[in-house]
């Protein structure tokens, strides 16, 4: 039997430090994925004045949090403002994030429009008053962005958002549509990006319980979340639980689409599309059997996905939940 110095160095290592180490993991991979998604979609450039919707939420706090260790680390300047609209919902304490943003040295607006009781008046007892609110919501971001000179305007949709969004649209819209992590505003005035695109939201959630954010929850107005989300959202959740790296697998997919090999005829020719004689590496094997990868892409070099892979069969080969 060996003596407690004999052991491994793993199981000498605290408890403390172990959390320190993950925490510190954590910490870098969401500054990592974070960049890369600014970069590759070029959502920030120098001179940017970034308007950071704030709503008091994990995902909103989470972005503020990182945006602001990636600023003063970039090689280029711009410029951060923090704005939360208070649309008095019932018991919203309209303290908390003024407290925190001057806490925090962070310059921020808070925008007063009383939009809860214009959706009460519209929307008829018992049914959903999301699409409303939200639409309202949007308008009036869209002036404020515009009132304090901000050049973008920054969404807490992360990855597992865009993945909900894009089945949502399939499943009950019929189209293949996701979440851009960059677009124009619908007014053609702002352009709207998501740093948090190939976040997932698990890591937004310890991350919000390792920096204790002030959370404000969403469900003052009292209505319910949209079931059909809802369920999206398990669907996906169990994928991951039973598939590791199948939702990266997927965000990966929607960054690589191959529209000679879909049906739309508005982004591939296909009425006009001959055999011409010249063989084709990428040309369709039309009578082979695809052949799929044996395990999952790991997107954006985040070592910590094969690392979570390898723990997930490792629990399983010893029969672990």
């Amino acid at each position: 039997m060996n003596a407690p110095n004999d052991l491994p160095l793993s199981s000498q290592i605290s408890p403390r430090l172990k959390i320190e180490r993950e925490t510190h993991k954590l910490e870098k991979r969401l500054c990592r994925q974070v960049g890369q998604a600014i970069m590759d979609y070029q959502m920030i450039e120098a001179g940017d004045r970034v308007m950071v919707c704030l709503s008091g939420g994990k995902d909103s706090y989470g972005m503020l949090d990182v945006l602001l260790k990636l600023q003063a680390r970039a090689p280029i300047s711009f410029e951060l403002v923090a704005v939360n609209l208070d649309q008095k919902q019932p018991g919203f304490p309209a303290e908390v994030l003024p407290n925190y943003l001057t806490e925090l040295g962070v310059r921020f607006h808070i925008e007063n429009q009383d939009t809860y009781s214009i959706v009460k008046d519209k929307i008829p007892e018992g049914k959903t008053m999301c699409s409303l609110c939200s639409r309202l919501r949007r308008g009036i971001l869209y002036r404020v962005a515009g009132e304090l000179g901000c050049t973008k305007i920054a969404l807490g949709h992360h990855r597992d958002d865009i993945l909900a969004t894009t089945f949502l649209n399939l499943f009950f819209g019929g189209t293949l549509k996701g979440m851009p992590p960059k677009l124009q505003s619908d007014d053609g005035q702002h352009v709207v990006i998501r740093p948090l695109a190939y976040v997932a939201e698990r890591d937004l959630v310890r991350w919000a319980q390792h920096k204790q954010f002030p959370i404000i929850p969403c469900t003052l107005c009292g209505s319910q979340d949209n079931l059909q989300r809802v369920q999206v959202g398990k669907m996906l959740k169990e994928w991951e639980r039973q598939h590791p790296g199948r939702l990266d697998n997927i965000l990966h997919g929607l960054q690589h689409a191959v529209p000679s090999h879909l049906m739309d005829r508005s982004l591939f020719d296909f009425a006009g599309l001959r055999a011409d004689g010249v063989a084709r590496a990428d040309g369709d094997k039309a009578f082979d059997d695809h052949e799929l990868p044996t395990s999952p892409v790991m997107p954006f070099g985040d070592a910590s996905a094969a690392e979570r892979l390898a723990q997930v069969q490792v629990v399983q080969l010893h029969g672990g939940d």
